[in-house]
């Protein structure tokens, strides 16, 4: 089937489409709209989980719904983490395909570096949560638990926190922690999972190709993808796969005629966006960021626990050597590079945001020992705890460079000749006796 042409390509997305044009869909487009409710939200959470009224949050996450037959009678809980999440997976898998092959990760020299990076940023933390373990009181069992990175709540504070940092940057985080929950989904599956289902990721293979061919062939009938999407992430869902950076990696990048518009991933990643970032990801933030604390008493008796101590360790330390540390030796020794736009205090602001851990170190630390125990209780409240700190420790690196760069592009927009000379100095020589 041959490419609609231009006027075609925009009936088909325009029509009667609130998410393609409307005011509503350009506000939750912008990426700082995006990560204010998603704060909000997690906000509302916390206190609510924190308050005499905790249980109705809790009781609300468990309600049930969807279809028994299908194995989808999921509670609210886990359709946010495993249904909605996989919408804003499916952006992010569109964007990152967009660097891959029209962006700076083109370049294999740069695109190593957030891989090895992610690599390194699991290896760090649960070398450090094992080290604080070691002892008599300890527990090895948790040593997964800070090797992840929350990615939407990550993205989400960047957003917040930028204004003129380099794109380069959150291309940089993006493909990091795409890596990091691939590689925390394995960890899951080989050291955490008793009774897994490969039949059921076998059959995801149909739907998933079946979506590649279609997309492939421009053939973008929202009556064809949508019911292709939703039967892959059905098959998928249990065993914790993130779908939605695979259909978004089939989706292709650049035009069949060869022009320079827009192709299919940037207009479904406009279409989807908003719904990602106005409802998915807050929707996602409310159900998992509710984690009692136990007032004063309750974080104390938390943070002593070597459990507690080696995970709060591992997100705020260890990520920020592993990331860092490990981006550092591949540019240092190999012939990768660091994007142009970047300076190492760039990356290691970046690699303290990597220690924003909510979701998979949660689901670690309930498979590690056991929901509702005393254990687990301390891992919410750690990870809780090393989340903030570390999300507070990149803020203060990541706004002075922020600063930084925003001078820079008032210095630069002050040159309009393009000579290199910002264009108040060349007034004051001109108008020196």
């Amino acid at each position: 089937m041959t490419s609609p042409a231009p006027r075609q390509r925009q009936r088909l997305f325009q029509r009667g489409s609130f998410l393609e044009s409307s005011r509503a869909a350009e506000i939750l487009r912008a990426e700082t709209t995006g990560g204010l409710l998603l704060i909000l939200a997690a906000a509302v959470a916390l206190v609510w989980a924190n308050t005499r009224w905790s249980a109705s949050y809790y009781d609300l996450g468990q309600v049930a719904v969807g279809p028994e037959a299908l194995h989808l009678h999921l509670t609210l809980e886990a359709w946010a983490a495993d249904g909605l999440l996989a919408i804003f997976f499916f952006v992010a898998g569109l964007e990152l395909k967009r660097e891959f092959v029209a962006g700076d990760l083109r370049d294999p020299r740069r695109a190593a570096l957030p891989v090895v990076a992610a690599v390194g940023g699991m290896v760090a933390p649960a070398i450090i949560y094992v080290l604080c373990n070691l002892g008599p009181s300890g527990d090895l069992s948790g040593w997964a638990i800070p090797t992840a990175t929350d990615i939407a709540f990550a993205v989400a504070v960047l957003a917040v926190i930028s204004t003129h940092l380099p794109s380069g940057l959150r291309t940089f985080l993006l493909t990091l922690a795409v890596v990091d929950d691939l590689l925390a989904i394995l960890v899951i599956a080989f050291f955490y999972t008793a009774d897994l289902h490969p039949v059921w990721l076998v059959a995801a293979v149909v739907p998933i190709a079946l979506f590649a061919v279609l997309v492939q062939r421009r053939i973008w009938h929202w009556w064809l993808l949508l019911p292709l999407a939703f039967a892959a992430w059905t098959c998928v869902h249990a065993s914790g796969v993130h779908a939605g950076v695979v259909l978004g990696f089939t989706v292709p990048v650049l035009r069949r005629d060869g022009g320079d518009g827009p192709g299919l991933a940037e207009h479904l990643e406009h279409l989807v966006r908003p719904v990602s970032a106005g409802i998915a990801v807050p929707i996602f933030a409310f159900f998992a960021a509710g984690v009692t604390i136990g007032g004063w008493d309750g974080l104390v008796s938390s943070v002593s626990d070597p459990i507690s101590l080696g995970i709060v360790a591992g997100l705020v330390v260890g990520k920020t050597v592993g990331v860092a540390g490990s981006t550092w030796l591949l540019a240092r020794f190999t012939r990768a590079e660091l994007d142009d736009e970047l300076s190492w205090i760039d990356v290691i602001g970046m690699a303290m945001l990597a220690g924003i851990g909510f979701t998979v170190s949660l689901l670690i630390g309930e498979l590690a020992f056991g929901s509702g125990s005393a254990d687990d209780d301390h891992v919410k409240v750690a990870v809780l705890l090393g989340s903030v700190v570390a999300a507070l420790l990149a803020t203060v690196v990541l706004r002075a460079r922020n600063r930084v760069y925003r001078r820079l592009c008032e210095v630069e927009e002050r040159d309009d000749d393009h000579d290199g000379v910002p264009d108040v100095f060349e007034r004051d020589a001109l108008t020196d006796p």
